[in-house]
């Protein structure tokens, strides 16, 4: 019900901060674990609440590409709407607690934080994913909102390198956004949803991607060269599936489903190559993190 594969960029981004926070200093073992089931969940409510708003606007009824590549549990008649609601607002509720849990133990900054991460919760599905704004939102919410805000609530503190590490870390989500807005660019114009793809078309969109994920390597780069972020070397193990998702970005997504390409996956093309290369990106830099702190 809650696209649950998708949850491991979030529980990898809030991983960087808080062992980022743990390279610097003590931590409260409680106080991450709350974090991090807090964020999972807010993740996780955000998937539940974006299928049903998309079903109640009658947006992913009949063959459009969100039921194409898996399961719908409303339109698929799986779960009645009130079992639906009954799961979304306990998920809801547990990742409400975490947060409560999290102000009560590191104060009103942490609940600043919080707030603006409800606004995207809620309000990602629409109207921000409709007027262009889910791209940027992603980058916000997985860069220096998750990532920095795990690090500043469980360190106390913040600084410039935390900060483009953020941002590093929040562009991995962002190239599997857009990688999916591409793939459904057809079927979100068809129904009226203005996505950035949509907005600015094919080939400016892969122009785009390919620009962000360059963006990536070099601050990546940079923060090697300038400070003392080493451990993100590791990274460079990522190098082929990043290779793989630019030689993909370079051309138009196939028509029809190549005959050695998984059944499970397609119509994703853009998306599945950007997941792949994403979630590598992520173990890699909670990798180095963790060879830093044993170090």
């Amino acid at each position: 019900m809650s696209r649950a594969v998708v949850l491991v960029m979030t529980i990898a981004t809030v991983l960087v901060g808080i062992i980022l926070a743990a390279t610097d200093g003590p931590v409260d073992f409680v106080l991450c674990i709350a974090l991090l089931l807090g964020l999972t969940l807010a993740h996780a409510s955000n998937n539940l609440i974006n299928d049903w708003v998309d079903y109640i606007k009658g947006i992913d009824k009949e063959n459009y590409f969100r039921r194409r590549y898996g399961t719908h549990v409303l339109e698929d008649g799986l779960v009645t709407i009130k079992e639906f609601w009954y799961v979304t607002t306990l998920t809801g509720l547990a990742a409400i607690a975490c947060g409560i849990y999290v102000v009560a133990q590191t104060g009103p900054v942490s609940l600043y934080l919080s707030i603006a991460g409800a606004f995207f919760v809620l309000f990602y599905t629409w109207p921000l994913k409709h007027f262009a704004l889910g791209e940027l939102s992603v980058l916000l919410v997985w860069g220096p909102l998750i990532t920095g805000g795990s690090y500043f609530v469980v360190a106390g503190t913040m600084n410039l390198e935390v900060i483009l590490v953020s941002i590093v870390a929040g562009i991995g989500p962002t190239l599997v956004i857009m990688g999916k807005h591409m793939d459904k660019s057809d079927d979100d114009g068809e129904k009226g949803i203005a996505s950035l793809p949509v907005l600015i078309g094919p080939t400016a969109s892969r122009n785009l991607t390919i620009v962000l994920l360059l963006t990536q390597w070099v601050l990546a780069s940079m923060l090697v060269l300038i400070s003392s972020a080493w451990w993100l070397l590791v990274c460079l193990l990522t190098l082929p599936a990043a290779v793989s998702l630019l030689q993909k970005l370079r051309n138009e997504a196939p028509v029809s489903k190549p005959a050695d390409y998984p059944d499970d996956v397609w119509p994703l093309w853009y998306a599945a190559f950007a997941f792949r290369y994403c979630s590598y990106f992520g173990v890699s830099m909670i990798l180095g993190l963790a060879l830093k702190l044993l170090l």
